[in-house]
């Protein structure tokens, strides 16, 4: 996994160049750009699966319950006069290679509909259906029955293992209806019981596994076939918090290792705003707003969305690239303390931001140092505070707030390569991230 460097203590390193004064003004110091905008429709982004139109009527009169939903009529009118279900209500959405997207509503607003339509557990009334460039509804029997062993793999609420058979058997079940030989397919399923955390279980019976265990087993069972796209529906909500939270950080290792497409649906909140790198909210077979958490969090769609998010800790799902401002001002470490001065007091700021040669940041000055440091006639490095607390852009809200109670300072951003790519002020972080806890505010501005 990709190591993340939060609340990190930096110090100044050895620099060899000259400290010559030099005026660099804010605009042309080079101040690194970080990439803000959302992934939603980036064009590299390969789409694995693409939804168009797709509608569901549940009944004997779909194509009457169709033209009334296109004359506007709600779900219940259509019930009353067909006795028909609308299920899905031209629901268009594309899914992105190696992500895991969530689709979350209420119990009755399609969610499992929809997903068990990606590989017609549910055949659509309408719509079209493409996933890594097959036509889904256009497969016949044998082919679709080929597609769902070779490219989809499924784990439902429901563990749905064979009693009858061992851990091993179970998890190879899979490859064993494709006629992989036993060897093979042992070795497969072998591989993917370790990911999981099952080493050693291999001839345990399900009678003897908890809940916790079970779902693994159904999970290493859906990944030995080693499946472009895993559908995952409600996989998680039979289980204890506990045990429920273990798995959510099991799945996003393993998503991190295999960097598979997961399509995973829940009813829980917290879950899809931990596990989704994009979320899709449903609410009476239409979907109400698609984005990533953090969207979703900073633009609610409407007022339902606003609704559905009411409550939701905010500082656990933002992070600090939505809540930094573009650094005004960066000081060059070669600069001498008379320039650095000045170029704090045309840029009005009482603190700032130094970096060396190669555009890293090195610490911030405070204009009363410089002063010291004219004074004794001291090198601006002298003056630079090295040991600041610094973050990244995809560091939590969370994270960020217990470190602003601790410090007296705007805290830097910084990408990997240690660049200052953005500042964040105390009170900007509690306007966004709690607006209503006066307390931890006036605790962060002290």
């Amino acid at each position: 996994m990709p190591v993340r460097r939060w609340g990190r203590e930096l110090q100044i390193s050895a620099y060899a160049g000259s400290s010559n004064e030099g005026v660099e003004s804010a605009n042309n110091a080079n101040v690194p750009s970080y990439n803000t905008d959302t992934e939603e429709g980036a064009p590299d982004k390969k789409v694995v699966i693409s939804l168009k139109g797709i509608t569901k009527v549940f009944g004997p009169k779909p194509n009457a319950a169709i033209e009334l939903m296109e004359r506007g009529l709600t779900k219940e009118q259509i019930m009353e006069k067909t006795g028909s279900v609308v299920g899905l209500k031209n629901v268009n959405m594309e899914i992105y290679e190696g992500e895991i997207f969530v689709i979350i509503g209420l119990s009755g607003a399609g969610k499992s509909t929809l997903e068990r339509c990606i590989n017609r557990l549910v055949e659509p009334t309408r719509g079209e259906i493409v996933v890594n460039d097959i036509d889904i509804r256009a497969l016949e029997e044998e082919g679709l029955r080929n597609f769902r062993r070779r490219h989809i793999g499924m784990v439902f609420q429901n563990f749905g293992l064979l009693p009858h058979r061992n851990v091993l058997d179970n998890v190879a079940f899979g490859l064993e209806v494709q006629g992989m030989p036993r060897e093979r397919r042992y070795a497969k399923a072998r591989d993917a019981k370790e990911l999981v955390g099952l080493k050693g279980y291999e001839m345990a019976m399900p009678s003897t596994l908890s809940g916790g265990m079970k779902q693994r087993v159904g999970l290493a069972r859906a990944l030995a076939t080693d499946p472009a796209i895993l559908l995952m529906d409600e996989a998680f909500s039979a289980l204890d918090p506990l045990i429920r939270n273990n798995m959510q950080e099991e799945l996003i290792d393993i998503h991190e290792q295999l960097r598979k497409t997961i399509v995973f649906v829940t009813h829980d909140l917290d879950e899809a705003l931990k596990l989704g790198d994009r979320i899709a909210i449903m609410k009476d077979g239409q979907v109400v707003q698609i984005g990533t958490p953090e969207d979703i969090l900073s633009n609610p769609a409407n007022d339902y969305v606003v609704n559905f998010l009411n409550g939701i800790d905010r500082s656990k799902v933002m992070t600090c690239e939505s809540l930094m401002k573009r650094p005004e001002l960066i000081i060059p470490l070669r600069t001498g303390p008379h320039t650095a001065l000045k170029m704090m007091d045309d840029a009005d700021q009482d603190i700032g931001f130094v970096a060396d040669r190669d555009k890293r940041f090195v610490g911030l000055v405070k204009a009363g140092d410089l002063l010291k440091a004219i004074k004794g006639k001291y090198p601006l490095k002298a003056a630079v505070k090295t040991t600041v607390r610094a973050v990244q852009p995809d560091t939590k809200a969370e994270e960020l707030i217990a470190i602003l109670v601790e410090t007296d300072y705007p805290i830097p951003v910084l990408n990997e390569q240690d660049a200052l790519v953005g500042i964040i002020h105390p009170g900007s972080v509690m306007n966004k991230v709690r607006p209503d806890n006066g307390e931890i505010a006036q605790g962060a501005e002290a």
